[in-house]
């Protein structure tokens, strides 16, 4: 009976010992095996860092090009916006005369018969 209480008390010391994180070797080749795995994970994470760093700087690069040409876009609006305002206040100039009244009248009339005409064509072609 002997035996087998010395095997009993060598299996529950052999399943401690693995239950707190297995049979350890020697502490140098331990030591040695956490030192590669760091290195191993800290190159993968200086390669994930500089891809981070090189995806944010292109997005830095697109986001400024976008507002460049947004400013444009503004630009071209607001030259756009002064042209119509002058263009409309011709256009009120044009509508006070009872005589250019007519004459936009006429205008208007040759205008739609020209797309009356164009759609006629269009479509005898077709």
């Amino acid at each position: 009976m002997k035996s087998r209480r010395d095997y009993r008390n060598g299996k529950t010391t052999l399943l401690d010992e693995i239950e707190e994180g297995g049979i350890r070797a020697s502490s140098s080749y331990s030591h040695e095996i956490d030192e590669h795995d760091n290195d191993r994970a800290l190159d993968g994470l200086q390669g994930r860092v500089n891809m981070l760093k090189r995806l944010s700087g292109d997005i830095h690069e697109e986001v400024e090009s976008h507002n460049r040409m947004l400013d444009h876009m503004g630009n071209y609006m607001d030259s756009s916006r002064g042209i119509l305002s002058g263009t409309m206040d011709k256009f009120k100039m044009v509508i006070e005369n009872k005589s250019s009244r007519k004459m936009c009248t006429l205008v208007a009339l040759f205008v739609g018969l020209f797309l009356v005409l164009y759609y006629l064509a269009r479509s005898l072609a077709l």
